[in-house]
């Protein structure tokens, strides 16, 4: 398997063969796409994962409905407005979107996924799905024909700094099948059934059942471990479009290629979180079970404490171990069991030396800073572990989002 991620990012990276892409203006943001619509050249199979919020969008309940039957021939995503939290509108213009995308493509409606983000509670501005797709459907020359999956990334920004993809190739038939991913997702993460939006496609081959299977399964250790402020969004999703172009592959080397491209992907988001500068991975051992592991690594990644001492360069290990104390629900926990280290470096229960504290200070100041955490729960071969992605907290993402109305 090969892959190629957050390296080069902003390089050119291609869809897999049979789908194309389209991106343009469609009047929500001023002057920058944000409307990007991707499509297989026929039906193909088709999972997702959504949000599991209580104020979910129109998008997401329609999508949801559509890839029930685990296909689906395109995907659309508009970007800067969630359409949450906006009635019966709502309702009618996620189906519009969907019905003038399937005209586009000449399919059913019911076989287009719909992802709307950005600002809640306010409508589309009135009229803008049909001018839009008016112009698109008589434009030939403008519809799909691109397979830039670095332009479908950045069409669907929105606080984002810049845009995700990921690529990954296994061998199929005499050549290669490719997985390619793209995401958005930068405030407003923590993951619940997906954590943000993101798109993968393959020319693979696979079964609709097979695929939901495996796309869960990566969800719960890539995106699902992700988690940059604790806030989960209204219109998350996790979609995936397999379209056999290549044939049949290895679906172990398939799985593994799915990962490596939901990790890097993962591991984009949580760097390019609001106003953050280090990407913060906590990995705990030990513990009763991968559960449990992934109960206290998540308390630890998202202590605004932890998050601010890792800002300041601040090896202030108190911190962690506050954060595994808090999740006083796990009984088992013995503290005189616990071990935690910076980097390489232990800091509890066997104290820095002050030379060591001077090197954390310099370590803390890297673009990636590792906490582990050993619970001493289980030593054995069994016991349960779990990692973990965010970031630090800055006052950039209190401006961020101090501001973001207005």
């Amino acid at each position: 398997m090969t892959s190629a991620g957050a390296e080069n990012a902003a390089a050119s990276v291609e869809l897999p063969a049979g789908f194309g892409c389209h991106v343009g203006n469609i009047g929500i943001k001023d002057d920058t796409d944000d409307v990007m619509v991707l499509a297989a050249d026929h039906t193909a199979a088709a999972a997702g994962v959504f949000t599991k919020s209580l104020f979910t969008g129109a998008s997401v309940r329609l999508s949801q409905a559509n890839v029930a039957d685990g296909r689906a021939r395109a995907v659309v995503v508009v970007s800067k407005n969630s359409n949450v939290a906006t009635g019966d509108q709502g309702e009618r213009d996620a189906a519009n979107l969907a019905r003038r995308v399937a005209e586009l493509l000449v399919c059913e409606p019911d076989h287009v996924l719909v992802g709307s983000t950005g600002l809640i509670g306010v409508p589309y501005p009135e009229g803008v799905i049909d001018r839009y797709f008016d112009r698109l459907v008589a434009a030939p020359s403008q519809q799909l024909t691109s397979r830039d999956a670095v332009a479908a990334a950045t069409a669907i920004m929105t606080t984002d700094t810049h845009p995700k993809t990921a690529r990954a190739t296994i061998p199929a038939g005499d050549g290669t099948a490719a997985v390619v991913g793209i995401a958005k997702g930068s405030g407003m993460i923590e993951p619940d059934m997906a954590t943000m939006i993101s798109v993968i496609t393959t020319d693979a081959e696979i079964a609709p059942d097979r695929l939901d299977a495996m796309l869960r399964r990566v969800c719960d250790v890539t995106f699902n471990a992700l988690s940059v402020d604790t806030d989960t969004s209204t219109s998350d999703m996790v979609v995936m479009l397999a379209n056999g172009a290549a044939g049949p592959v290895d679906e172990t080397e398939l799985e593994a290629a799915l990962s490596a491209v939901s990790l890097d992907l993962t591991r984009q988001l949580a760097f390019d979180g609001e106003g953050a500068e280090t990407l913060i991975v906590v990995t705990v051992s030990e513990a009763r079970d991968d559960a449990q592991a992934k109960r206290v690594a998540k308390a630890i990644v998202n202590s605004p404490l932890v998050k601010t001492a890792v800002h300041g360069r601040d090896p202030n290990w108190g911190r962690v171990a506050m954060a595994i104390g808090k999740c006083s629900d796990e009984t088992d926990i013995d503290p005189d069991r616990v071990r935690i280290r910076f980097g390489d470096q232990e800091v509890y229960p066997t104290p820095a030396t002050p030379a060591a504290l001077a090197e954390l200070e310099a370590y803390l100041a890297s673009d990636e800073v590792l906490i582990s955490a050993d619970l001493g729960v289980r030593t054995d071969g069994a016991s349960g572990s779990f990692t973990v992605y965010g970031c630090d907290l800055t006052d950039q993402y209190v401006r961020i989002n101090a501001d973001y109305t207005t």
